[in-house]
Order: C-alpha cells, then sequence, then structure tokens
C-alpha cells in the first residue's frame, strides 16, 4: 500500500521485492534465498525529500538500487513519472537514467582518481552525447562547480587535493550534470566529519529549493533526516514498518520499533535524557535468509501480542500515518 494516489508522484514502488540466492558447493547450487527487500511499497512526490531509515542491512540501499534499476528485481513495480521502467531493457533505461541521478556515500570511492575534476564533474554530459560544442560543454562543467561552492581553477586538480566535504560537492555536481528530476542520496553524509555535514545537507537542501529536485533520501542517522526530510518511511529487515511526515514520526511515533529506534537518539539536556522511557530493543536482528514469521519485529518487541506471530501486518493508515502493526 503507498501513502496515495497523488498525481504528482514522482517514483511509485509498488510490493518491491528482490531476494539473492544462497548457494553452495562447485555447482553453486541455490539452497535458499536472502529476502533482502520483501515486499516493499512507497510514493515520492515531486519536490520533496522522501527519507529511507533503519538499521544497517535492512534493505535502505538495495531498495535504492532497485529504484535506479542498477539492481535486478524479483517481483514488483517501479514506475517513474508513469513509465513502468521494472524491466526496462538497457536501451530503454537510457533517457531515465539521465533524469535520475545518484550521490554516493562514499566521496573518496565514487571519483576517478586518474581524472581531473572538470572531467568527472562532465563525464556525464560525454556519456550522454552533451559535450560536443567545446565551449558550452566548458561553460556547464564551471556553472556546476559554482553552484556547489567550487572555485572555477579547481577543474584542473585532482580528487585526492581535496577534502571529504569537497570531494562530496564535486560528486553533487555531476549528478546535477544532466538536470535530473530524482535525486537518489544513498548516506551522502555519513563519510563526512559532522563539522561538514551540516555543510552538505543545507547545500542540498538549497539546491532542491533553486532548482526544484526531488530526493530520495537513504540513511541511519535520525538527525539528519529530521533536518532534510518531508516524509520518512522506517524499514525494518527488507520491510517498511511505518510512514509519516517528519514532524509526527519524530513527535508521535507508533510503531514499537519507530518508537526504540528514535529513543536511542541521545538527548543533549541531561534532565530530559534521565526522565524518558526506556524503549529497549531486546536481542539481535535476524538473519534475512530465515527471517521470523508473522511481524518480522515480533521477536524483539515488548509489545507483541499472539496474532504477531502469525500475521505479517500491512500498512495502513492510523490518523496520519502509515503503520504495520497489529495493535493499530
Amino acid at each position: 500500500m503507498t501513502s496515495d494516489n497523488h498525481q504528482d508522484n514522482i517514483i511509485d514502488v509498488k510490493d518491491l521485492k528482490v531476494h539473492f540466492p544462497v548457494t553452495e558447493g562447485l555447482l553453486k547450487k541455490t539452497v535458499g534465498w536472502n529476502y533482502a527487500v520483501d515486499g516493499v511499497s512507497f510514493s515520492v512526490r515531486r519536490g520533496e525529500t522522501f527519507s529511507l531509515v533503519g538499521e544497517s542491512g535492512c534493505g535502505k540501499s538495495t531498495t535504492a538500487l532497485s529504484v535506479l534499476r542498477m539492481q535486478d528485481v524479483t517481483a514488483g513495480n517501479i514506475v517513474f513519472n508513469g513509465q513502468d521502467i521494472t524491466h526496462f531493457s538497457a536501451n530503454k533505461l537510457r533517457p531515465i537514467r539521465r533524469q535520475i541521478q545518484m550521490i554516493y556515500q562514499d566521496p573518496f570511492g565514487s571519483l576517478n582518481p586518474r581524472m581531473k575534476v572538470g572531467s568527472i564533474i562532465g563525464e556525464p554530459l560525454r556519456v550522454h552525447g552533451q559535450a560536443k560544442d567545446k565551449v558550452k560543454y566548458r561553460t556547464r562543467v564551471k556553472e556546476l562547480m559554482r553552484l556547489v561552492g567550487l572555485l572555477d581553477d579547481m577543474a584542473d586538480r585532482y580528487p585526492h587535493e581535496f577534502s571529504g566535504g569537497q570531494r562530496q560537492r564535486i560528486c553533487i555536481a555531476r549528478a546535477l550534470a544532466l538536470e535530473p528530476e530524482l535525486i537518489i542520496c544513498d548516506e551522502p553524509v555519513s563519510a563526512l566529519d559532522v563539522s561538514i555535514q551540516a555543510q552538505v545537507i543545507n547545500l542540498l537542501m538549497d539546491l532542491q529549493e533553486r532548482l526544484g529536485l526531488t530526493y530520495l533520501f537513504i540513511a541511519h542517522d535520525l538527525s539528519v533526516v529530521r533536518h532534510i526530510s518531508n516524509r520518512v518511511a522506517v524499514m525494518y529487515l527488507g520491510q517498511i514498518v511505518e510512514v509519516a511526515d517528519r514532524q509526527t514520526l519524530f513527535n508521535d511515533p507508533k510503531h514499537p520499533y519507530t518508537q526504540a529506534l528514535l529513543n536511542a537518539v541521545p538527548e543533549p539536556d541531561p534532565e530530559l535524557e534521565s526522565s524518558r522511557p526506556e524503549r529497549l530493543i531486546i536481542g539481535e536482528v535476524p538473519s534475512v535468509r530465515n527471517p521470523p514469521s508473522g511481524c518480522r519485529f515480533h521477536p524483539r518487541c515488548s509489545k507483541a501480542i499472539a496474532q504477531c506471530k502469525i500475521d505479517r501486518p500491512v500498512l495502513n493508515l492510523y490518523n496520519q500515518s502509515l503503520i504495520a502493526c497489529h495493535l493499530y
């Protein structure tokens, strides 16, 4: 179930499943499956920042790569601008890739160390045949550099000559080169110093306002998510357990997992910290190869009832939120 049927949705993901085979032996016989993403549905509205949050290994990045069609899909549908792109061939995807770009987590590993920065930023223009006029090409590269706060003379430097924050600005400029409609941000500040993270987040928000961008934002840092998001989806073990607007999710979380996740964020005020109720998550995260029956969170949930062990809850509307929980 998606949040609603807005005709201005840029992306509609419906019952997305990505299962990886587990193989053994020389013949690579399939002996099981990793259910990395298992029935995820959500919509991203044009012009908003929609965040996917959850612990490491919950399926956030796999979902993002699937939307970009860099990961094969087992089942479900990905609809972009009204087109079902789930099974598009490489040729049919080419114009779509101009409209969807990605900013990766690691600004160190995602830049070619042998290329100069100007060439890195301009690479999408060359790949998509927009670099034939050399004057326009150079002008566009300079425009992109200025847009992200880099100086023109930096174009002739190599990535190793830049700080982590500057490298991520280079990645952002490259992502903007083709004027995309949707940018997938896969933990874009998690590899940066805390002092630099706010600068990059503020840059992304400023660019969104100036250029009318839409972000699918992947993160596990809830303070970053709270700052940049319009709506938030919480993932646990390959499934979405709650979707709400930012204010509702952070002020009035409903799902026991969301409550525990938010409660794990330290409160700067010692008095408030000591007065907060404990919502500890018991136990370890189960394996995606052998997930629990019913609600996947029930073995770790202090509020679980008998039904939680048997029936998988679906996302249902409760007040302003979508919640997959038998308690609502």
